[in-house]
């Protein structure tokens, strides 16, 4: 039993580790700036949080130590990274990077014209 442990918790850290390397594959081949975070957000979150889960179920299991630095570390990376990858894509957008040419949809246009409709209305109703 000992040994299908250490062998599906090595696997659950090979997998994170394929998982970071997909990430910086999309990092280099993917055309654009929005893209490239989509990569480096959603596969580098998955492939940190499996090895992080790799390390603390062989604590736990072969050490007799429940880390709560590692749980720590899966809860903050599990939050901060989606919502990081979103803002930097935000920002981007509002900074005005461009979109490649080939996306086929631009769903944040509309809002932010109505943003912007609804401010100008506000800044006159001030003013």
């Amino acid at each position: 039993m000992s040994q299908i442990g250490e062998f599906l918790i090595g696997l659950i850290v090979l997998l994170g580790s394929v998982l970071g390397a997909l990430s910086a594959f999309g990092l280099i081949r993917l055309p654009d700036v929005y893209l490239r975070s989509h990569a480096a957000t959603k596969s580098a979150t998955l492939g940190v949080l499996l090895i992080l889960a790799g390390a603390f179920l062989y604590f736990t299991f072969y050490l007799d130590h429940v880390s709560a630095k590692l749980l720590l570390g899966i809860v903050f990376v599990f939050i901060t990274a989606p919502v990081a990858g979103h803002l930097n894509g935000r920002a981007a957008y509002r900074s005005g990077v461009s979109l490649w040419e080939k996306s086929v949809a631009d769903d944040l246009k509309p809002a932010l014209k109505q943003e912007r409709e609804r401010k100008q209305a506000q800044e006159k109703a001030e003013g």
